[in-house]
């Protein structure tokens, strides 16, 4: 959540901040309502981007404009109050500051953002870290160590935000293959034929029986990887091939929705040729299925530190 970070902030904001590069956002991984403002106030600063941006929402709040937490943390960007106060910002000049409106949250947690990288640029080390390390434990945190201060806390903060801002960005490059994709596929190619089972899990209770996103997790923790649960949030552990770079065990994910992950209803495992093995519908059972269908969203290549960026609730 947003904290109050001490003597080394004042009120105000960037609002005609510098841009901050040509960073793209994944297709689909941020929600339409709020992809263009992403997109525009990501770019406000040079230490931050709108995947990084993406990042930071999504680990706060899973973009979800209503949620607030135990802390009294509100809105999609989790702000507290006091630091609302200070410095949220009218991002859609209609005279009001709202912490609950994105319009105004979204481009107030850029603001942010670039509040903190002005206090701690002349700090030795990388700016984007620096900044990350600020908004966790305070500009003067990292203005007295020199750069990320050797918190624990601290220290997983930053590699968690630029762990999920892969998830986020459109790959420029070939990503690698997972290490743990045989495994995974092994396991899955070994439930081939059991039914499904809407919240199967494969216990024992459960006659070992699962729907998709079951299986999925199961086979990826077979390989030492723990994904979340439910499938769109699978869709951000790791970054996104295109469909022509798929390799086997990549996750393949399928929506009625093609602009936004977190509408994502189905996810299976590729395992090369057009086909993946998924767990389909009550009344069905694991199975080799086609991938190339008019609801086919995406895919994520999985990998052990995407995984473990996370949150275990959004």
């Amino acid at each position: 959540m947003l904290l109050v970070v001490g003597v080394y902030l004042v009120a105000g904001n960037l609002v005609n901040g510098a841009g901050g590069g040509n960073v793209a956002l994944a297709k689909g991984a941020v929600p339409t309502a709020y992809s263009a403002l992403v997109q525009k106030w990501g770019n406000l600063c040079s230490a931050l981007n709108p995947a990084l941006l993406a990042a930071q929402l999504y680990q706060e709040s899973g973009f979800n404009p209503n949620a607030k937490s135990p802390a009294k943390a509100e809105g999609i960007a989790q702000f507290i109050p006091g630091t609302w106060a200070t410095h949220g910002i009218d991002g859609n000049g209609d005279g009001v500051r709202n912490v609950w409106d994105p319009n105004d949250a979204i481009p107030s947690a850029a603001s942010y953002d670039c509040e903190l990288a002005s206090y701690v640029k002349d700090v030795p080390g990388n700016q984007t870290e620096n900044m990350l390390a600020s908004y966790n434990a305070g500009a003067y945190a990292v203005i007295k160590y020199g750069g990320v201060p050797p918190y624990s806390e601290t220290k997983n903060y930053v590699k968690t935000i630029t762990t999920l801002e892969q998830s986020f960005a459109a790959p420029v490059s070939r990503v690698d293959p997972s290490q743990q994709a045989a495994t995974a596929i092994n396991y899955a190619q070994n439930k081939l034929g059991t039914p499904y089972l809407w919240g199967g899990n494969g216990t024992a209770d459960q006659g070992g029986r699962f729907d998709c996103s079951g299986l999925t997790k199961a086979a990826f923790e077979s390989a030492g990887i723990t994904l979340p649960r439910v499938a769109n949030d699978q869709y951000n552990a790791g970054p996104h091939p295109q469909r022509a770079e798929l390799l086997p065990g990549d996750l393949v994910f399928f929506s009625d929705d093609l602009t936004n992950s977190r509408a994502i209803r189905h996810v299976g495992i590729y395992v090369g040729g057009g086909f993946m093995i998924d767990a389909p519908r009550t009344g069905a059972v694991i199975r080799f299925d086609p991938i190339d269908t008019p609801d086919y969203f995406g895919a994520t290549r999985v990998t052990e530190d995407g995984a473990k960026a996370l949150p275990t609730t959004v």
